[in-house]
Parts: C-alpha cells; structure tokens; sequence
C-alpha cells in the first residue's frame, strides 16, 4: 500500500500546535516564579532539591530530542533494528551512572564535570581541556542536528523544501527554547522536561498503535519489510546495496563485517558501551539532572526511571520507522538520487523523512497536530538541556579562569558575584544559538544520509578519550594528572585525524554512479575501520597511554584524594588540595562570591542538605572538618528504599539482558 505523501497540516493541527506551547510556557512560568534562579545554585542546580520523578523524565527528555524520532525512525527505515542497541545499552549506562559515577560526583560537590576533574588531577589545563571539547561536541552533536531534525519535520508539515525555510524554522525553535533556559534556569527546564516526556510517550504510544495497525500488525511488519523497495533504484542498478534493505533486519547483534553491516556486533558490544558511558555517566547534560537530585537515592531512582523509559523507542521509534519504509516504500526507500532530491532536498536518501511521514499521511486532523507538538516537545526539552547545560561548563570552567587569569587588570582580585555569572551564562546561550545554527550545513552535506550515523560517528571520534580518563580516574587513584593530560592529547590527536577524513570529502550518493574521490589511504585505512571499531581502539590508546605516563611520574597524595575516587567516596576526611589552583573549592567559592548581595559566610551546600533535610542553603558557618564528614555522610542510603532500588535496578537489567537475547 503506497501513501502519497501530499497531506499537509490543517487550521486545527496549528491549533492544537499553539495550544500546545501555551500550555508549555504556562508551566515554565509556573515552575520559574519559585525557582532559585538569583542564585548560581538555583539556577544551574535547580537548588539540589529535585526528587527521582523529575530527575528521571528530564534525564529521559534531555537525551530524546527530535534527532531520536528522526533519526531512529530514518535507521529503522535503513536497516531494521539494529539501532536500538543505541536505546537498549543506554540502561547499561544508567545503572553505571547511578551505582558507581554520581556517587563519587555527590561526595565531591561539583557543578560541572570539568571541575570534578580539577578536583581529581589538579591544576587547570585538563579542565580548560574538556570544557572546550565538551562545548563543541554540544554543538557537533546536539543542538546542531536536533535543530536540523526539528526543522526538516516542519519544512515536511509545510511541503517547504528551500534552504531559506529550514532556517526560519531553526530561528524559531531557537528563540522558543532560548527563552525557557534565559528565564528559568534548571528547575524550569526539569518541569518542562517532566510536561514533555508525557507528552512525548502518549503520542508516539498513538502513532506506534496506528502504524502496526496499517501494516498488519507485528507479524505484517516482519513479512513485508523485506520487500519494500523502491522502483527506481538509479544509475548504479546492479548495486543491490542501494535501498536494499539487510537480510539480518532483525537482529540487534549482526556480522562483524563492516563492509557488509553498519552495525557489527563487535562495534555495538565494545565500541557502544564506550559511548554509552561517556554519553551517560561524564556528559554535563545528563549528569546535571542527578547533580540537582536532593539525595544520592533520589538520583538513583532517577536513574531507573530513565532506564525503564529507554525500552520504548524500539516500539515507538524504530519499528514505525520501518512501517513507514512499507507504507511510503518510494519516498522513504528512494535509491535513486535525483528523485530523492526531488522529495526531501537531500541526494544521499531520504530515510530520515520516515517519521515524518507517518504523522502527516497517518493520523487523522487534530492527532497530526498533536504529534507535531510531540517533536517540538522532544526537541525543546533537548535544547533547553544543552543550552543550560553547556552554559553552566562556560561559567564555572571557563569564565571564572578568564576573568581571573586574562582580566585581572579590570577584575583586580574580586571574586563573581552570584548576579555576574548567570548574567555570563544567559549570554552565553546566545553565542551556542549562533554557532549551532552555522553548523547546520555541514550536516546536510555529509555524506551519511542517517541523521542517527553522523551524531554517533562524532561521539566515537572525540568522546572515547574522555571516557577513558573518567573511567581509570574513579577506579585507579594512581592515575595523575600528567597521565590523564597525555592520554587524552593522544586520544584526541587520533580522533582529529579520523574526523578529518570522515568529513573532507563528499562521498557520492550509493547508485549515483560516481567515483569515490576518497584518496586509497583515507578509504580502505583510515576509513575501513568501523567507527564503532575507531572508539574501542581510541579508547585502549588513552587508558595505555595515561597508565604508563602516570606510573614514571610522581603519584598524587592519598589526602588529596578524599571523596574523588569510587573506593574513597565515603572518606570523612578533609581534602586537600592539589597544587595551586583557583581556590580549595571552586564550588563553594562561586556559592559564596555574592559579597555584594549580602551573603558572607562560608556554607556548604551538602551540610545544608543534611541538617535541614532539604537543599535550601541556610546561612551559618561550618569548619573544614564538618563539611568534610557531611560530604561522605550525604551518600548514605536509607536500608528499605536502598533495597527497593536495588530490586529494581536487577529487574531492568534483566529485562534488558532478555531483549538483548530474543532479537540477538
């Protein structure tokens, strides 16, 4: 059955559409009137008060933006199921964040993962470091192409294809989500998230019903699949790999040929559980919402929330994608570049339109302006995330050294005040707009078609590094600082050369019949290695590289190690600090620098938590000694609600382990 396409949205679809930002902004006032947003930790931290239901739908929220419905749906059009191992090693991630990374992160008091680093190595140039990797992999990665997803739903909606259209879409969707993190800080972009991810699950819970129901149920997705292949294959007809779909459509584990699968199951296995800890356990936009949680079982329980929420988008993402190949085999399987030009601008295919055509040619009037709103949703909570997560990275990381270390001379020595660094931050999410939108043509022009490809090709290329120092940081307090800064130059001198030669060349659309102008070396070296396979590799370098390194260099002091490692995160004791730095705490420095707003003393946010029960910062003085047994005794557990959560934390393991197993 082929569905022409042609459906547009109606009067009522952009009814429901602007009822539906009325009613997200009513909540963004709402949550915004009570947030702490004067303060640095009200604003960034939504005050340290959040429970695990908040926490866990923004952690959900945050990472589904509408790259996920676009580009889940667009590889399930491709190549059937196998990106789901993405969404299904993700709860792998989750337990490892709450279980083993946050409680070392609640123990050392940071704001940023940058800083946790300072603390961990001392001195500041891995700080610098990572904060300025981190920004760009905010924009390379996700502001960037969830703007790009955003605005082709819309550009579809509007039957508009002109380049001039895709950016008055992005100026919209920026203003709107610009908006909610200037005003409003973390806790109005928590709540907004909490508004979105019921949003987002009943739609696409809707869709999912109607597009099994078009094509016969499950059984009819398996069967017709296969067949839905487009009639005009191009120019390079005896090409069966254009629009064809893989015979292992099924399978979430396939050959480790990558010359054969896109997805070998080496690569998924080894080199996805590399991203998968980078993403969830180091990457400021995710860990930022269990930072804000007001308990370490609170931010546990977030944890297994956003765990259970990631076994859906194999049901409503993946598999209405490849209904949507069934159903628009012509549109969504093109092969031949000129005709898929003609239907969604781009030559190299056009399976990231899946999505998008379901909602426009499936759901009656009314339900099409509903999941309209759905991917605004999506791509909203993602962008408010980023944007308030990668302004917290500039301000605390960055900023507070430049303004100390280069603009001394108008500074003198004063400290920020609490009114200067959000001031810093809201301008800050203007220069990520501006950069974000400028990156955009880049992704229209690579040369992968799948929007799901290009965003986890960049991750393997720049983030392995990253995760590998996180990793040996928490789990070996021999490594030091001037290991972990050499293997991650390393690292990243590998992952610069790779990412290069990814995105140099244009490489023809698969029948337009075209040589590849990728030079041998780049094409069967360089570029013969699966991305996936490219992290793994890049991976074992940095962790080699810093062991060896930190192992004929001097080691870092017991006592400078308190609260910072898996193994001494319940260490009562003061800490002390590495080498020179900007001061003992940068934390506390920047909670306390408003001096000229009346706030004096010297308040640990942790010792607040625990005498008062709450996160509101009470205004009394503590000593060293206090703050430093408050710290350690903020990760105990209550031994009823540590079991439950522990229970649960196996169920969905398990329950994993079996989906794993079923479609391996």
């Amino acid at each position: 059955m082929e569905f022409l396409g042609g459906t547009r949205l109606t009067w009522v679809d952009v009814l429901v559409i602007a009822l539906y930002f009325v009613f997200v902004l009513a909540v963004g006032l709402w949550s915004s009137r009570w947030s702490k947003k004067g303060s640095v930790s009200g604003y960034f931290l939504a005050s340290r008060n959040m429970g695990w239901i908040p926490v866990g739908t923004s952690l959900f929220a945050s990472n589904i933006g509408s790259g996920h419905f676009i580009g889940l749906a667009g590889a399930g059009a491709a190549s059937g199921i196998a990106a789901h191992g993405y969404e299904q090693g993700a709860i792998y991630g989750l337990v490892l964040l709450g279980w083993f990374f946050v409680p070392v992160y609640l123990a050392s008091e940071v704001y940023t993962m940058p800083e946790y680093l300072r603390f961990r190595f001392g001195g500041q140039r891995i700080r610098v470091y990572l904060s300025c990797l981190s920004l760009a992999l905010s924009i390379f990665t996700k502001i960037a192409a969830d703007l790009y997803a955003g605005a082709l739903f819309i550009q579809l909606s509007l039957n508009k294809n002109s380049g001039l259209w895709l950016y008055i879409c992005v100026l919209f969707l920026l203003v709107v989500a610009a908006i909610f993190t200037i005003v409003g800080g973390l806790t109005t972009v928590v709540y907004t998230d909490l508004v979105q991810t019921v949003l987002m699950v009943c739609g696409s819970l809707i869709l999912m019903i109607i597009s099994f129901n078009a094509v016969g149920g499950y059984s009819g997705l398996v069967e017709k699949y296969p067949y839905a292949v487009a009639s005009i294959r191009g120019k390079d007809a005896l090409n069966r790999s254009c629009g064809q779909p893989p015979e292992d459509f099924m399978s979430l584990l396939r050959t480790t040929d990558s010359t054969k699968s896109e997805y070998p199951w080496t690569g998924m296995t080894f080199g996805l559980a590399i991203i998968q800890v980078w993403y969830w356990c180091t990457e400021q936009v995710i860990v930022q919402r269990t930072l804000a949680s007001r308990s370490v079982l609170h931010a546990k329980g977030g944890t297994i929330l956003a765990a259970y929420l990631k076994f859906l988008p194999l049901w409503v993402m993946v598999f209405p994608g490849m209904a949507a190949r069934i159903l628009f085999t012509d549109r969504v399987a093109c092969a031949d570049p000129e005709q898929c030009l003609a239907i969604c601008g781009s030559p190299k295919g056009c399976t990231n339109s899946a999505y998008a055509e379901l909602v426009l040619n499936l759901l009656p009037v009314g339900f099409r302006g509903l999941m309209v709103a759905v991917m605004m949703a999506a791509l909203m909570s993602s962008l408010t995330s980023v944007f308030n997560s990668a302004s917290t990275i500039f301000t605390i990381d960055l900023w507070t050294l430049l303004r100390k270390k280069i603009c001394l001379n108008k500074f003198g020595n004063s400290k920020p005040t609490e009114k200067e660094l959000i001031i810093v931050g809201r301008l800050f999410v203007i220069l990520m707009v501006i950069a974000s939108v400028l990156w955009i043509p880049i992704i229209q022009n690579t040369g992968k078609s799948q929007l799901f490809d290009y965003i986890n090709m960049v991750i393997s290329f720049l983030a392995s590094p990253i995760c590998a120092i996180y990793v040996i940081g928490l789990a070996f307090k021999r490594i030091n600082e001037k290991g972990a800064f050499w293997g991650l130059m390393v690292g990243l001198l590998m992952g610069i050369v790779r990412f290069v030669a990814e995105f140099a060349y244009d490489v023809p659309a698969c029948g337009s019949g075209d040589p590849d102008p990728r030079p041998e070396l780049v094409k069967n070296v360089i570029g013969g290695v699966h991305y996936l396979h490219f992290c793994f590799l890049c991976w074992i370098v940095t962790a080699v590289t810093a062991f060896c390194v930190s192992i004929m260099t001097e080691p870092i002091p017991d006592e400078c190690l308190y609260r910072l490692t898996f193994y001494s995160r319940y260490d009562p004791r003061v800490r002390r600090p590495i080498g020179k730095s900007l001061g003992s705490n940068m934390t506390e420095n920047i909670e306390h620098s408003s001096t000229n707003e009346g706030s004096s003393t010297d308040t640990s946010i942790v010792v607040a938590i625990v005498s008062t029960g709450t996160s509101s910062v009470d205004k009394f003085k503590t000593t060293e000694e206090q703050q430093a047994a408050a710290a350690a005794h903020f990760l105990r557990e209550p031994p009823f609600w540590k079991k439950v959560i522990n229970i649960n934390c196996i169920i969905c393991l398990t329950l994993s382990t079996f989906v794993y197993g079923f479609y391996a």
